[in-house]
């Protein structure tokens, strides 16, 4: 397998609709891949907002982008306002509103609060109406671009620390899918298959949602990266067989001491990590340090559905084959989407696409009534992270960068 970096997928950009000419935040659909490449346009701040909390668009660097994109189609498509004044009021809530989407992610506020910081320091200079509106448009995108150079530059550390014919493991989806572009788990990968260093890439499946056995291996076997899927409880095994060189995690929030949220499962890997004495490396742009939190017991975790774990979900198309199963399906969907009713909580949509017929389904594989817990983050303390790389350097989790005003 060759790896053919240009391959590489974007996970979300700015651009204007082929309808209606509007402008919009694009956006690759993470919950249809890996068997359908689907891109959203979000053409209000709403439809960001839901692409978020459904997972649409998911890794912290990606919600920042989104976050900044998402007041960007605001002003552009939302906002009515003709006076600075009420525009900047409508662009504060908008923020806040954006920013509070989902609760883990640091990057989701700390992009919204710096949106609405030049915003309104603009605004102090002496701007115009006009001239915000689109100085608003250029930081969203410039945000994009500071993110893939954040990456590139995480990736030229992180490859540093490997030598040739390494084996490394990640979690989740920290890869290009995760950020604007790159990725930072992924610029590690990326940069070192350039440099001849990468032998193999462990993904583990990222239970409840398959992160990693949807989105990861979909990307690296896009690029051509070599790589296997492994079950999250295998990655202990793996490890005791010799066969892990070093661990790449991503993170949601790093507090100011090196605790780190992460996806939930990622303490079990450090914990295991720290065991085999297997380096275990967090991969983030500094805009992932939060240092108005001491440690890890003032995050806040987000709870997720219990459905995500009752059950799973699928998506894809149905090929008539015979003129019964296409006029069924014609009367089915003849007057738009049609919901089937099936047993239990089960459930499956079915409706026209693109000349033919998709559906999504809901199946439950969970007696009812089971009560659930599911928390979408994990905290790995500092002391069985290795070190952290960002795009300034590489740092022991309690000597981070940005702490010291």
């Amino acid at each position: 397998m060759t790896a053919d970096l240009s391959k590489i997928p974007r996970s979300i950009w700015w651009g204007a609709s082929e309808e209606n000419g509007k402008p919009g935040v694009f956006l690759l659909d993470q919950t249809r891949l890996p068997l359908s490449s689907e891109v959203i346009c979000c053409q209000r701040l709403e439809a960001v907002e839901v692409a978020i909390q459904s997972l649409a668009v998911r890794g912290a660097p990606a919600l920042g982008v989104a976050a900044a994109m998402a007041i960007a189609v605001w002003s552009e498509n939302e906002s009515t306002d003709t006076e600075t004044d009420s525009w900047l009021a409508g662009l504060d809530a908008a923020a806040e509103r954006i920013g509070n989407a989902r609760p883990t992610a640091v990057n989701l506020l700390g992009a919204a609060d710096r949106v609405r910081t030049y915003a309104h320091d603009m605004a102090r200079a002496g701007s115009s109406l006009a001239d915000l509106k689109a100085a608003i448009v250029a930081l969203a995108q410039t945000m994009a671009e500071e993110n893939e150079a954040e990456n590139r530059a995480i990736g030229k550390l992180g490859a540093e620390l490997l030598e040739p014919g390494s084996r490394i493991l990640t979690h989740c989806n920290a890869g290009s899918l995760g950020t604007a572009y790159f990725g930072t788990v992924g610029g590690v990968i990326y940069t070192a298959v350039e440099q001849q260093k990468i032998e193999h890439v462990w993904v583990t499946e990222t239970r409840p949602l398959n992160q990693g056995a949807r989105l990861t291996t979909w990307e690296l076997m896009a690029v051509g990266v070599p790589c296997a899927l492994i079950a999250d409880s295998m990655a202990a095994s793996i490890m005791d067989s010799g066969w892990v060189s070093a661990v790449f995690v991503g993170a949601d929030r790093i507090c100011a001491n090196g605790d780190t949220a992460n996806k939930v499962g990622t303490l079990a890997l450090a914990i295991a990590a720290d065991y085999y004495q297997v380096p275990f490396y967090v991969c983030a742009p500094t805009s992932t340090i939060d240092k108005s939190l001491a440690d890890g017991s003032e995050v806040t975790i987000e709870q997720r559905d219990g459905r995500e774990l009752a059950g799973f979900s699928t998506s894809g198309a149905i090929i008539p084959t015979d003129r019964a199963t296409l006029r069924a399906l014609d009367m089915l969907t003849s007057a738009g989407e049609r919901n089937l009713r099936l047993n239990g909580k089960n459930r499956m949509n079915i409706y026209r696409k693109a000349g033919t017929y998709a559906f999504d389904a809901w199946f439950q594989a969970t007696p009812p009534g089971l009560p659930i817990y599911n928390p979408a983050f994990d905290v790995t303390p500092a002391e069985l992270i290795t070190a952290v790389i960002t795009e300034t350097g590489v740092y022991p989790p309690g000597a981070l960068p940005g702490l010291t005003d």
